[in-house]
């Protein structure tokens, strides 16, 4: 469940006796300060923590912190926009107690998302958060829709040991191996065990593709959650991999070479309960209003690129034939298609229905993401659209006439031509608002700055441990 109301100056009905009664219970168990944690425009969870003795005042007054993150890059660099990035002015960080979590591998520390309000009591128009409360409150209240998400979190492992700045896979053996499981047994078996007490439902844990890859798939929640639980994920894979004297990076691109990092987003719409993926007379089951919302996240995936693959590195990761979904193209379990539909094993189809959106990675923020794939998808059911013929196979193999005739064509090839998509494209921009469609704008563009000049090697190095 998640708290559908803004914050506001004093607490939201029952917020400070609830959290009176949460921090003595908190005590109880030994736990001594809470994470306050968010996700800023260029992906990088910030956070700020206090004494569980003071979990009663933050939420009712939030913690202060500067808007100015808003327009921090990747390395801490600061642009600007008209409105963000100078050193003026505070904002509150409101604690979700809904989402408020002990930490079962950091003893002593609890966790909890926030929602970042003005000193007034307004509602921050850079909070990503905030933004996609409200996008999924207003589809339900105006179309009835409700959505299903969950995010694939694909890290890389290395030795913590190895020398300053190099990535040393701490397994060896081959992809999906046997060998792998093995070799890192007792830190996978801690890591299901923190998810299991931290109430993360896990579907499947197994070694991947790339050097020291692995990757955990969660149990779908509504997308606020599901983006919360994106970022407990990874907070927890990190302090379980360092009791085991391990390093672990969600970079997309951890080498120059080879397939990289991704966080694809796995996204469903429901009305009345009923999945609207399943049970219809559209193609594969899909029902008109599903087939818009399919239509629609690949009419914008140009545009959406620069939310979903945000860094110079994911450009990397972002390479035909890998996997990584690169081209406008989209099929029925179709694992090179951007848009991947799922129609689940029979007997499971009206629950387990759903879109894989594959050109994401875990530079993105997870609440911007779904809060633009959200507003693509809606777009494209409000004005009927229809998905054009699927593919099957590698789109990296059609001719250049077949492909133009089919609507494939390559999606950007750089963070630069994202950014120009993005640009362009009127709804995504509308949905997110002007603070932070300027705010997106600004921080790309500071990122293709910083990266100038720089060959691969030197690009997957300057951002291995940023993620």
């Amino acid at each position: 469940m998640t708290t559908l109301a803004d914050p506001v100056p004093g607490g939201r009905p029952g917020d400070v006796e609830r959290a009176t009664a949460l921090a003595a219970e908190l005590t109880g168990r030994g736990v001594h300060g809470v994470v306050l944690a968010y996700v800023d425009t260029a992906g990088i969870t910030r956070v700020k923590t206090v004494p569980t003795a003071k979990l009663a005042a933050a939420a009712a007054w939030g913690v202060g912190m500067s808007p100015v993150f808003d327009t921090f890059l990747a390395d801490d660099r600061i642009v600007s926009t008209d409105v963000l990035g100078s050193p003026d002015g505070d904002l509150r960080l409101y604690p979700d107690l809904d989402r408020l979590v002990v930490l079962a591998a950091q003893p002593g520390w609890a966790w909890a998302p926030v929602d970042r309000i003005t000193q007034d009591g307004e509602r921050h128009p850079g909070c990503s958060r905030t933004l996609l409360r409200r996008t999924v409150a207003r589809a339900e209240q105006e179309s009835g829709i409700s959505f299903r998400a969950a995010v694939e979190i694909e890290w890389a492992v290395g030795l913590g040991a190895a020398p300053d700045g190099e990535f040393r896979p701490a397994v060896s053996g081959p992809a999906y191996g046997a060998v792998r499981q093995v070799e890192l047994s007792d830190f996978t078996a801690e890591l299901l065990a923190a998810f299991a007490a931290q109430g993360v439902e896990v579907d499947q844990l197994h070694p991947e593709y790339a050097a020291g890859q692995f990757e955990v798939s969660v149990g779908a929640l509504d997308p606020v959650a599901a983006a919360d639980r994106s970022v407990l994920v990874r907070q927890t894979i990190r302090a379980v991999a360092q009791r085991h004297a391990l390093r672990v990076s969600f970079a997309p691109a951890v080498l120059a070479e080879g397939v990289g990092n991704g966080g694809h987003v796995h996204l469903s719409a429901w009305r009345d309960g009923v999945n609207l993926h399943s049970g219809g007379d559209r193609r594969h089951g899909m029902t008109a209003d599903a087939e818009g919302f399919a239509a629609g996240l690949l009419a914008r995936l140009p545009a959406l690129t620069a939310v979903t693959a945000p860094s110079p590195v994911s450009y990397l990761r972002l390479k035909p034939s890998q996997w990584a979904g690169v081209f406008t193209a989209w099929g029925l379990e179709t694992r090179e298609a951007a848009l991947r539909v799922i129609r689940g094993t029979a007997g499971q189809r009206a629950q387990s229905a759903n879109l894989e959106v594959k050109p994401v990675d875990l530079a993105a923020n997870p609440y911007l993401a779904l809060a633009a794939l959200i507003a693509a998808g809606l777009d494209g059911t409000a004005s009927g659209a229809e998905l054009p013929e699927e593919i099957t196979g590698d789109p990296a193999g059609l001719g250049a006439e077949e492909a133009a005739a089919r609507g494939v064509r390559r999606l950007p090839v750089s963070l630069a031509e994202a950014v120009a998509e993005f640009r362009k494209d009127e709804v995504l921009r509308t949905a997110l608002g002007p603070v932070l469609a300027d705010a997106v704008i600004a921080v790309r563009e500071g990122e293709i700055a910083a990266a100038e000049g720089l060959d691969d090697a030197g690009l997957a190095a300057a951002y291995r441990w940023k993620y």
